[in-house]
């Protein structure tokens, strides 16, 4: 037999097609596997969306009795979670403005740049990502409140347990997650771009500016929405350092022990809803960011 032949099925066999039914099942198998799994990760959404719009008789929202949209009219219409929420923003936004910057930055030192040290940086900032939350929030408390009670430091006057160290704790674990998305963006980076730009007279300041944070803005979007959920939800870590201040994650398990209200679905659709809507807009940018640097890169070529 030659190379590249390919083998026949031998005379008198007869060959069958498969089957109708089988053939049928192997189309639906994993359309109707995504279809259960989405299912599954979807329920529990829909039940917060669909229990925004009740009216329940006492405290607890677990029981749908009929339709209303009062608690969409007043969505803080419950003591303390109007400040919660803010609480919650302020964290989040301010989280991720600061880890977005820092963690851009560290991931252009570790991808361009050799130094000293860079691979034990690798390996640290893998660390946030690792451990767990209970132990790092146990030991970013047992910092904050050692460092109060230094000798040499007035007690109280640096870092009191409040929303500030909530938001230096937030920024502490969202660097890592910004420096493993922007580096994935920086991998396989066109450096002839940058050549080109500095080859027609661009210096370092412009050819950053105008060719390389273009071309990693998707990454770095990406990387602040993914900053923003983890910030805006987190439990764990923030009531360890958190002292008096609430959150919303904090609201929530408080209410818990009374019966959660029906605001607390609304606030909780509301975030859901515009982090459907941002992650939409931000795979559609960077659909059409994709397109456009493919066609720089063949227009160059």
């Amino acid at each position: 037999m030659t190379a590249g032949a390919t083998a026949q099925p031998a005379p008198g066999v007869a060959t069958r097609p498969p089957s109708g039914l089988a053939h049928r099942i192997d189309r639906l198998l994993l359309p109707l596997y995504t279809l259960g799994v989405v299912s599954y990760l979807a329920l529990p959404v829909l039940v917060m969306i669909l229990f925004s719009f009740n009216d329940p008789t006492g405290r607890a929202n677990l029981n749908f009795r009929h339709f209303s949209i009062d608690a969409w009219l007043d969505p803080f219409g419950r003591p303390g979670l109007e400040e919660a929420v803010f609480n919650s923003l302020w964290v989040a936004f301010g989280a991720t403005v600061i880890s977005t910057i820092l963690g851009t930055l560290i991931a252009l030192a570790l991808v361009r740049y050799g130094f000293r040290g860079r691979g034990a940086t690798n390996m640290l900032i893998f660390l946030p990502m690792s451990t767990p939350e209970v132990v790092l929030g146990a030991s970013l408390l047992t910092m904050f409140v050692s460092t109060t009670n230094l000798p040499f430091i007035p007690q109280g006057v640096l870092f009191p347990l409040n929303i500030r160290t909530i938001l230096i704790a937030h920024v502490m674990f969202c660097i890592s997650y910004v420096v493993v998305t922007v580096k994935a963006r920086l991998q396989n980076f066109p450096r002839h771009l940058e050549e080109a730009a500095m080859d027609l007279g661009a210096n370092e300041w412009t050819t950053f500016w105008k060719v390389t944070f273009p071309l990693i803005l998707p990454g770095v979007v990406a990387a602040a929405l993914l900053a923003f959920s983890l910030s805006i939800d987190d439990y764990v870590i923030t009531s360890l350092t958190s002292g008096q201040t609430d959150t919303f994650p904090i609201y929530i398990y408080g209410a818990s022990l009374r019966g959660i209200p029906v605001q607390v679905n609304v606030i909780g659709t509301i975030i859901f809803a515009s982090a459907v809507l941002l992650v939409v807009i931000s795979t559609l940018w960077q659909r059409r960011q994709s397109f456009r640097d493919f066609s720089s890169t063949r227009q160059v070529e």
